[in-house]
């Protein structure tokens, strides 16, 4: 049981990582081969890998609810529901999928998560990196804070192709303004939004001091 739990957990790194290498080869690529015409399709060339790895990290909360992975569940909830919920507007919103902002989304999710998968595999196979460790958990902080500013932009951005939702003919529907719809529950996520980033946060400057404090005692030992 314990073999399949590990093998399970190192395959699923592995394959997240290998996903998000994918992604930013790909990107980089083409952006090295186009220039800044590349940006208007980053979205058509990479977007069904990267909702795939998105829509799979759902399964790290159930990692971490059942003991696979050692992690804080409140910060990683809220990183996958952030990530989710914002890929999904991309997905319905057609005409922000050529926005630069969801390019260089895109990227910072990258560079977050492979930051974090190649540090997973190396758990998984006892052989933790010092490197990695230090990427993981101070370098992962700042560019998950400017993950999170590019998506209130990018939310930002979406609201003017927001479509008002027209009332129903029925009465009750009827009283309710056209304007009352997506629009406003994108306006009211932002704060959320911002709420949620700061605990994360906050999360996990207590994580980093976990761990760097259990290296440091475990580097003492030897």
């Amino acid at each position: 049981m314990l073999s399949f739990r590990l093998t399970y957990i190192f395959s699923y790194n592995l394959f997240q990582f290998c996903g998000h290498t994918w992604i930013l080869a790909n990107t980089m690529a083409r952006f090295l081969t186009f220039g800044q015409d590349a940006l208007a399709d980053t979205f058509y060339c990479v977007g069904f890998v990267m909702s795939l790895c998105q829509l799979l990290s759902i399964l790290e909360l159930f990692h971490i609810a059942d003991g696979i992975e050692k992690a804080r569940l409140l910060p990683r909830f809220v990183q996958v529901m952030e990530k989710n919920l914002l890929l999904t507007m991309v997905i319905m919103l057609e005409e922000i999928q050529s926005k630069p902002v969801v390019c260089a989304q895109f990227f910072l999710w990258n560079i977050l998560d492979l930051l974090r998968y190649p540090h997973e595999l190396l758990c998984v196979m006892d052989t933790p990196s010092t490197a990695m460790l230090w990427a993981r958990y101070t370098l992962w902080i700042p560019l998950y804070i400017l993950s999170v500013a590019t998506e209130g932009v990018t939310i930002y951005q979406a609201l003017p192709y927001v479509k008002p939702t027209a009332p129903n003919s029925s009465p009750l529907n009827s009283t309710v303004p056209a304007h009352v719809g997506l629009s406003v529950i994108l306006m009211l996520y932002l704060p959320v939004l911002a709420l949620g980033a700061s605990v994360t946060v906050w999360q996990l400057l207590k994580e980093r001091q976990h761990h760097l404090e259990k290296w440091n005692k475990k580097m003492k030992k030897k």
